[in-house]
């Protein structure tokens, strides 16, 4: 315990006095110091892809086993609903990471190189770099194949490679799912016999927790991007054992879920070669969900290493940690697998995010158990860092601080939620309704208080005709256009259509032939 001489604590006593006495006498940052604020607190900001709500705090499957994410939505506050910009990784993280919306950049996909779209952003990492944050990170923050050197101060493995090598099997081939045409070739799953350890997730969780073992002589934004449960869901065996195959409950789903939805969602569901029809004729359901469950462990287990490191370093009480994952994922509901879909269990993601209790403008206890109903978005996350680690604000983002809501998570919140898939396609989710647009002009509305697995399409029922106008008024007005990009295609990828009339001459030129 640290001594004061006399003369120092006859100093701070008297300063106290005259920030309570005298608050005008006396600057923010010396009354910030009697009281014990942080000024500019750490942040620990962790990425898990494709994360869904198969999580003990959001419920979404029964067997699922979390511990740590369950510890962190005790210690902070949870956003149970909150929604991604986009179902891709790549505007997904990019909306999030420069504050911009998908509809305001032209970033829809990802096919496009999001620094070719905007040159200029200022990303969240280079935010706190400007203002006095050493900036770093590993693993997955930024889309696959595009990091951002120009973001971070140091990254591992490099600033040109964000993610180290992981276990995947020779090139075309894989371990329990059959290929065809167009597939994914990292869609598969199955034990590895290596150790935590040797896994690429696990040498990116340990060199974020060598920086947080260290000394540093400025405040830190320090990210870390844990890939799984990103397929393919190759994980040690030790996290499949928790699940036995025998044991597997599969996702709720209603047979003839697709009927009551237009063209265009039922091609979207089958998307890239109909994924759902070859993993239930390969007898591959059970073992797909035992994968994802084990590669949601597996994170988690190294999630719980970072939040014990954190708790054992001097840096315990002045650092925010953000958890988030960038899209949610399906595993057959809607007959639909992987993102790039517009329902529910496609589009929500996974917030957590812990307060130091002294950061500025919160008060004491405000942060800590809450659980968040209200809707809210990735795009918030930006807002929100800012204003906690007491940045200036940044003009021409989008989103909105979510400091209101860690005060008071039941506070009234107006804000929906509005997703983009590809261009010309959006969703929008109030607390209690989802509705769609698609680039057919095709809609979906569900009524998520009787109806949260979305089974039951409303929007061509005479009677929510007015709920359905008021959705729609939410609706970017004048989107930006799909901006082009150099990027190769991908067969496993449908190209993202320019406009309306493309959709409809590709449809008819189709139908001709």
């Amino acid at each position: 315990m640290a001594v004061l001489n006399r003369r120092d604590f006859i100093k701070t006593i008297g300063l106290g006095a005259a920030a309570f006495a005298f608050p005008g006498c006396v600057s923010e940052k010396e009354k910030n110091k009697v009281t014990g604020i942080v000024e500019n607190p750490n942040v620990l900001f962790i990425s898990i892809d494709d994360l869904n709500d198969w999580i003990e705090p959001l419920g979404g499957h029964p067997q699922a086993r979390t511990p740590n994410l369950k510890r962190l939505a005790r210690q902070g506050v949870n956003f149970t609903n909150c929604f991604c910009a986009s179902p891709a990784c790549n505007p997904s993280r990019t909306a999030l990471l420069t504050g911009i919306h998908t509809y305001n950049s032209g970033l829809y996909s990802n096919y496009q190189v999001w620094r070719e779209v905007l040159p200029d952003a200022l990303t969240l990492p280079q935010y706190f770099s400007k203002h006095g944050y050493w900036s770093a990170g590993a693993g997955k923050i930024f889309h696959n194949n595009m990091p951002d050197p120009r973001s971070w101060d140091d990254y591992y493995p490099s600033k040109e490679k964000h993610m180290p090598n992981y276990f995947r099997p020779k090139r075309g081939e894989t371990v329990n799912m059959p290929n065809f045409p167009n597939m994914y070739g990292d869609f598969d799953w199955s034990p590895i016999e290596i150790p935590d350890e040797q896994t690429g997730d696990y040498k990116s969780v340990d060199w974020v927790i060598s920086q947080l073992q260290k000394e540093h002589s400025k405040p830190f934004f320090l990210a870390c991007g844990i890939y799984r449960p990103h397929v393919p869901w190759y994980v040690p065996q030790k996290y499949f054992d928790m699940f036995p195959l025998k044991t597997i409950k599969l996702p709720k789903v209603l047979e003839n879920d697709l009927d009551d939805v237009g063209e265009r969602a039922r091609e979207i569901a089958s998307r890239g070669g109909n994924y759902h029809k070859h993993v239930v004729e390969a007898g591959q359901w059970e073992k797909a969900a035992q994968g994802y469950l084990a590669s949601i462990a597996f994170a988690d287990a190294l999630l719980g290493n970072l939040l014990d490191t954190l708790e054992r370093s001097p840096y315990a009480q002045n650092t925010v940690v953000v958890v988030w994952s960038d899209h949610g994922w399906q595993l057959g509901e809607k007959e639909h697998w992987r993102k790039f879909a517009l329902w529910e269990n496609v589009v929500r993601c996974v917030l957590m995010i812990k307060v130091p209790e002294k950061t500025i403008g919160l008060p004491k206890g405000s942060t800590t158990g809450g659980r968040c109903d209200r809707i809210t978005s990735l795009l918030d996350i930006y807002p929100t860092l800012i204003e906690l680690c007491g940045l200036p604000q940044k003009q021409g983002i989008d989103g909105h601080s979510l400091v209101p809501l860690l005060k008071n998570p039941r506070k009234e919140w107006p804000y929906p939620a509005i997703t983009t898939y590809d261009f010309s396609e959006y969703s929008v989710r109030t607390e209690r309704w989802r509705y769609t647009r698609y680039i057919d002009d095709s809609e979906e509305l569900y009524d998520h208080r009787n109806d949260p697995e979305e089974w039951t399409n409303l929007a061509y029922k005479p009677e929510y005709m007015k709920i359905k106008k008021q959705m729609a008024q939410y609706l970017p007005r004048d989107p930006a256009p799909l901006m082009e990009t150099s990027y190769k295609l991908m067969p496993h990828h449908l190209p993202p259509y320019k406009s309306k009339e493309e959709y409809f001459a590709k449809k008819k030129a189709k139908r001709k032939k």
